[in-house]
């Protein structure tokens, strides 16, 4: 059965383009949501280079030290990190580099749908492959879990995303969808 994309987004999603923080956004920013099927993927389809030191792993610490760095990457992101969400994360030493929430979307047509959501690396850690890898695992953390899909909801750098196999499944701004990718 194929997918369509747009009743997906709107069925995880209901009402998004109804909120007052989306209808806001200046209409010339494009924004894209991409799918990576999980039921193919695997960890060594791509080889990403990532120094040896860092360690990757669920959170369980203060959550106000997460919530820090997490600052130094979007100052509006700290309120989406809370007591009882799924974090995944890259370590150097005891402190957090790279960070992301491991969410369950839900289901559409029988599909099981996660993905990491709010990804960021801290600067001083950046163009290292920490944070691509960081993805990876969590992508595969979803896989193992029997999630069918890995979503990537609302972004602007599906480029980066891409070099892992998501791919772009709608693109949309502040007046709604703009293109579904067939």
């Amino acid at each position: 059965m194929k997918t369509n994309y747009a009743d997906m987004f709107h069925a995880l999603h209901p009402g998004f383009f109804d909120e007052g923080s989306i209808r806001s956004l200046p209409p010339a920013y494009v924004f894209e949501e991409q799918i990576l099927d999980l039921r193919g993927f695997s960890v060594d389809d791509v080889h990403i280079d990532c120094p040896a030191h860092i360690t990757f792993g669920c959170y369980s610490g203060d959550l106000e030290a997460l919530r820090s760095a997490v600052g130094l990457v979007d100052e509006d992101w700290p309120q989406y990190f809370n007591e009882g969400d799924r974090i995944y994360c890259a370590f150097d030493g005891d402190e957090v580099v790279s960070f992301c929430n491991l969410d369950a979307f839900g289901e559409y047509q029988r599909l099981r749908i996660g993905g990491p959501g709010c990804v960021g690396t801290i600067p001083s850690h950046r163009k290292q492959g920490i944070g691509l890898k960081m993805v990876q695992n969590a992508t595969a953390i979803l896989k193992d879990e029997g999630f069918d899909l890995s979503y990537i909801h609302y972004t602007h750098v599906g480029h980066w995303y891409a070099r892992l196999g998501y791919k772009t499944i709608l693109r949309w701004n502040s007046g709604g969808i703009i293109s579904e990718e067939l």
